[in-house]
């Protein structure tokens, strides 16, 4: 069973920066592209950030493109999102998640793609 647990959040002043990590695992964390998403209250869960199994290949929601980076470790089965210039807005509920296959385009953004995911961590950002 794969098991997605993630640290790091916290309440942070605006302009401020937070760095979430996501441990997974399993022995085939290294085949999973992995995601980041967010969920505040009332909004629906949406996309942040992915990456490919192997790092090469990363997106961004466009809301958070210059502002955050994620990267990977696939011998410590850990991701991470290093936020910057933390907003207001960012305030929400960040979850890690796993795909078992590679995801293209517009699948990175899709809550379906994903097959494991964490319990979140909370992320609250003061004006």
């Amino acid at each position: 069973q794969v098991q997605l647990v993630e640290s790091g959040g916290g309440l942070v002043q605006a302009g401020g920066s937070l760095r979430l990590s996501c441990a997974v695992s399993g022995r085939t964390f290294s085949s999973y592209a992995m995601g980041w998403f967010r969920q505040a209250p009332g909004k629906e869960r949406e996309f942040v950030s992915g990456i490919s199994w192997s790092g090469s290949t990363t997106y961004y929601a466009g809301s958070v493109k210059g502002r955050f980076t994620i990267s990977r470790d696939n011998e410590k089965n850990t991701v991470s999102l290093q936020m910057n210039s933390l907003k207001p807005e960012d305030t929400a509920v960040y979850c890690c998640a796993a795909s078992r296959t590679p995801a293209y385009g517009s699948s990175w953004f899709s809550v379906k793609k994903y097959d494991y995911w964490g319990q979140g961590t909370q992320v609250t950002v003061s004006s």
